[in-house]
């Protein structure tokens, strides 16, 4: 599961209206502090509220912190950013830990906000009580995951990542498949099963050189983001190994590695970037922001070749959260900001100018999303579709390893298959690296 990395694609790509959902060369650049602050937190009289973010979540380019200190003069925003959130995150455990060293907000990625949830929560904000925060505002799930079990919300939702199908109509055209993505969408409707299948029928007059799908990993990744259990039972209790759903996602994305419907790469490294810009493969799972990175490594010849269709089940790839840690200087006025950012209203805008898609369903019916279109897929209503999926996705139970989990299934486990293992033998291999991991 590549939930880690998301962050860190999409702020490196993302820069130009969602109207093209461009993607530029942005990377995070952390502030120098030379802002002029006194030791009481002011700059030039101003109250100055500090953000630790991760990769670039996209408020400053987009012109938020703009809008905000111009509609409270008094206060001056600085965040301070790591490119990584593998860097960010043990940096900002140890200072929860400590209860030192924190900013007045803290970024923190989906696949780490149960560890967050389940150990640091006394540090943090219930930020449920911020004046007009309304729970309904945000997705259930959204919502969910960052609420303990006592009913205290440390984290305010920022984007999500609902999984559609992302494919080449000429390729499937030349395989002999429909091309329509409502045809599509009926075709594999329902289990990931029929998709794989829809992958064998291209198989069989696949362009030479193609696979159906990009990746193990891409597969498995959407197969397993559909499902709400997962690698831990609602107790906190690791099951990945006994939970049924984990291993048939494992066995049938590793099959389909075994006959040739994906494609031998692993996801974010140069030779998968390269089978992006050659036209090596003709589908994959695809949450908004993935958009933005196909372009940047597509040929100009690539755009309107593209088109997008509904996942088999509705399911969700990345995301993040905002949380006021307790010992900030500036608490109240840090509730105030991130829950300002993370309004509905706001969200549209990110997604408007950024291509980060919303938590707060709200925002699903402002133009911004509604008429969203995108220069690689043509014609295609991604916003629609992509509205849709996070409204049908589930409430996941994320545990505090499972990004250690879904990584050590993909990249010690079924890359084995593409190599020559069997499947049994890659899940095995799989699962000794994961219980050593996590000292099992």
């Amino acid at each position: 599961m590549r939930a880690a990395r998301t962050r860190t694609v999409r702020g490196a790509l993302a820069l130009t209206a969602i109207a093209s959902l461009g993607a530029g060369l942005l990377t995070g650049c952390a502030d120098d502090g030379g802002d002029g602050s006194d030791s009481s937190g002011g700059s030039h009289g101003k109250t100055v509220i500090t953000l630790g973010l991760f990769g670039t979540f996209g408020f400053k380019e987009a012109g938020l912190y703009a809008e905000y200190e111009k509609l409270h003069p008094n206060i001056k925003i600085q965040e301070n950013v790591t490119e990584r959130n593998e860097n960010y995150y043990p940096a900002l455990v140890n200072h929860l830990t400590t209860n030192s060293g924190l900013m007045d907000i803290q970024g923190v990625e989906v696949g780490n906000i149960a560890e967050i949830v389940n150990t640091q929560a006394d540090k943090l904000e219930d930020l449920s009580k911020v004046p007009g925060v309304n729970k309904s505002d945000w997705l259930p799930w959204k919502w969910q995951q960052a609420t303990t079990k006592d009913g205290r919300t440390i984290g305010l939702g920022t984007d999500v990542g609902p999984m559609a199908i992302c494919y080449r109509k000429d390729l499937f055209q030349k395989a002999g498949l429909p091309t329509d993505r409502n045809t599509l969408a009926k075709m594999w409707a329902g289990d990931w099963k029929k998709f794989v299948d829809v992958g064998r029928q291209y198989q069989k007059k696949a362009p030479k050189g193609t696979t159906f799908t990009d990746s193990p990993g891409g597969l498995m990744n959407a197969v397993l983001g559909s499902e709400r259990i997962r690698f831990y039972d609602e107790s906190g209790k690791v099951i990945y190994k006994t939970n049924p759903v984990v291993k048939r996602a494992f066995m049938l994305t590793a099959k389909a590695a075994q006959d040739g419907l994906v494609g031998s790469q692993t996801q974010f490294q140069p030779a998968w970037d390269s089978t992006i810009a050659n036209s090596k493969f003709a589908a994959m799972s695809c949450p908004p922001w993935m958009l933005g990175y196909i372009e940047s490594k597509s040929k100009p010849e690539a755009q309107g070749k593209w088109d997008v269709a509904p996942a088999p089940r509705a399911g969700n790839w990345g995301g993040s959260f905002l949380t006021v840690p307790k010992s900030g200087k500036h608490v109240k006025e840090a509730r105030e900001l991130a829950a300002w950012l993370t309004a509905p209203e706001q969200q549209a805008k990110l997604f408007e100018k950024r291509g980060s898609f919303p938590s707060t369903p709200a925002a699903y019916d402002t133009p911004a999303v509604q008429n969203a279109k995108n220069k690689m897929t043509g014609d295609a209503p991604i916003g629609k579709i992509f509205a849709e999926a996070a409204k049908a996705s589930p409430v996941q139970v994320i545990g505090p390893k499972d990004q250690i989990i879904g990584s050590t299934l993909n990249d010690n486990g079924l890359i084995l298959v593409t190599k020559g293992k069997s499947p049994e033998q890659a899940w095995e291999t799989a699962t000794k690296t994961i219980d050593n991991n996590l000292g099992q």
